[in-house]
């Protein structure tokens, strides 16, 4: 069975690029499109691997990776953090909300699939 993946980002096109890449590494994909909706998906279904943007209408990443780290269920899921933003201080911010890895836009799709296969173990 794949790994199921939860993206989660406002930007239709790089939620495009990210289904494209992941599906042809064999991975299932869920799309969210801000902090709120992956919010909401991730607590009706489990997902083996959240990636997530930061700067997102609604909720951004940050919040909804410490929302998401509340709940029991999902403080064991790895959230990857795909964003512009490649401060310090922001990639400090990110694992102290519990954050598992980082990568910043724009990205390669080898680099995705890696982190991805990396983070699963598959």
């Amino acid at each position: 069975m794949s790994a199921s993946i939860l993206t989660v980002d406002d930007s239709p096109s790089l939620r495009m690029a990210i289904k494209l890449a992941l599906t042809g590494a064999g991975y299932s994909v869920t799309e969210a499109s801000d902090g709120l909706d992956g919010l909401n998906k991730s607590r009706a279904t489990r997902f083996d691997l959240i990636i997530t943007d930061q700067n997102m209408p609604n909720m951004d990443g940050l919040t909804m990776i410490r929302e998401l780290r509340r709940d029991p269920a999902q403080c064991g899921t790895p959230i990857i953090f795909l964003t512009t933003e490649s401060a310090d201080a922001m990639k400090q911010e990110a694992k102290a909300a519990g954050a598992t890895g980082w990568l910043v836009k724009p990205f390669v799709a080898d680099q995705l699939i890696r982190v991805a296969r990396k983070v699963l173990g598959r």
